[in-house]
């Protein structure tokens, strides 16, 4: 029998998608936001937290719930003014909860109003219209929320704001049929820089972790008819990828690939290679080998641009990170560079330790990478940490020209 199922490799699933993986994080968020409470989904990229809010949604949704996402990154360049970004927001909010003509409304009461600042007429907007004409609960959605760091405008206002709302429950009874779920690479002390402001302490953490074996049984299905054992060799499948969401679906999507289905049916004829072996050999050849020109959809390039280009010491992060594999784990810490780290990706905490998230990553980035990074930067060590210390503004330290070419370094130092 023909077996259509297919994995998805890169970007959301669709609600019904059936290799979408189950979590705890599935029930936990549907969970929280059903009471009401607000919530936080804080990970690296390619972690499945917009196919978790696809699937929340259509769960929400169904018992009555108005939900609504604003993903930040689709909000405009990081030039845009603060007048521009918030009509923007009432725009979409107006727009898919279908409170009236979106332009329309923009061009009168947003504009008619323009002696208010627009986080204040966004907090008009909310009360006065959003919340008397929709009667039900509502969930809005903020994904990718650290794109708002990179804006030319701190986006203390608008985490303050959300923060209000929660507030504004003790006085206000409407305001407890409003919540919200914020997504993004972040922690909750990105949000509000301002360390005179009251920081972002609300809301529910969501842990979004890997595919575990007893949940990954849906992947098991486009394995079915073309391997003998779907179950060992996802455990084979799991041994490399650690259930990273991503590199799982697209090894996956390896294997069922004819040419290496192929290899695969060699195996009874080959009695030398087991399937232990058939997975090694795809990986290596197809994954870990010249990974940078076969990392399509980027993920491993996502990886190394998150610590090569961090706002953080890149030489502090790469010592940090040749220590893990020199020892195995390091203890977990808060410190700015682990946390950064867990950002990435490339790193995980395990009961109090830190660890490489997979044999992937190990293989990927391994001792050579790190040496030949930090070779890179050494050159340049001493005007790297002249520029820092004048907190990145002694413009004198930067490298122009073919300096800046030779140095291998265009992609970190931004003139």
């Amino acid at each position: 029998m023909k077996n259509n199922f297919t994995y998805k490799v890169g970007g959301s699933l669709a609600e019904d998608a059936p290799s979408y993986v189950f979590r705890q994080a599935d029930f936990d968020l549907y969970n929280e936001l059903q009471l009401g409470n607000f919530c936080y989904i804080f990970n690296s990229r390619q972690m499945g937290k917009t196919s978790l809010q696809v699937r929340t949604i259509k769960r929400l949704q169904a018992e009555g719930i108005a939900c609504t996402t604003i993903d930040i990154s689709g909000r405009g360049s990081k030039d845009i003014n603060p007048e521009q970004w918030y009509a923007g927001i009432v725009y979409t909010l107006v727009a898919n909860f279908e409170i009236a003509n979106p332009s329309e409304f923009i061009r009168t009461w947003w504009k008619e109003n323009y002696g208010l600042s627009p986080i204040q007429r966004l907090d008009i907007f909310l009360e006065e219209f959003l919340l008397k004409r929709i009667q039900s609960k509502i969930v809005i959605f903020i994904d990718e929320i650290d794109s708002i760091l990179s804006f030319s405008f701190q986006g203390d206002d608008f985490f303050s704001w959300i923060r209000s709302c929660y507030e504004k429950r003790n006085l206000n009874n409407e305001f407890n049929r409003i919540t919200f779920a914020l997504l993004g690479v972040a922690t909750p002390s990105d949000l509000i820089a301002d360390k005179i402001r009251t920081p972002f302490n609300i809301g529910h953490a969501i842990q979004l972790n890997g595919f575990q074996s007893s949940e990954v049984s849906p992947l098991a299905s486009g394995l079915k008819g073309k391997v003998e054992n779907p179950q060992a060799v996802l455990k084979e499948v799991l041994a490399w990828t650690g259930g990273q969401p991503f590199l799982t679906q697209k090894l996956c999507d390896l294997l069922v690939a004819p040419q290496n289905f192929i290899l695969y049916e060699s195996l009874e004829t080959r009695t030398e290679i087991t399937e232990s072996e058939w997975v090694k050999n795809i990986v290596i050849q197809q994954v870990v080998e010249n990974w940078d020109s076969l990392d399509e959809p980027p993920h491993l390039k996502t990886i190394q641009d998150r610590i090569l280009m961090s706002r953080y010491n890149t030489g502090a992060l790469l010592g940090l990170y040749q220590k893990i594999l020199q020892l195995g784990q390091i203890p977990a810490s808060d410190s700015p560079e682990q946390i950064e780290l867990r950002l990435s990706g490339l790193v995980v905490e395990q009961q109090g330790y830190l660890k490489i998230y997979n044999q992937i990553y190990a293989n990927v980035f391994d001792l050579n990478w790190v040496e030949k990074a930090l070779a890179d930067l050494r050159p340049y060590s001493e005007a790297l940490s002249a520029w820092f210390a004048s907190n990145c503004q002694d413009n004198s330290r930067l490298l122009r020209g073919k300096a800046l070419e030779d140095s291998k370094l265009g992609w970190l130092i931004k003139v």
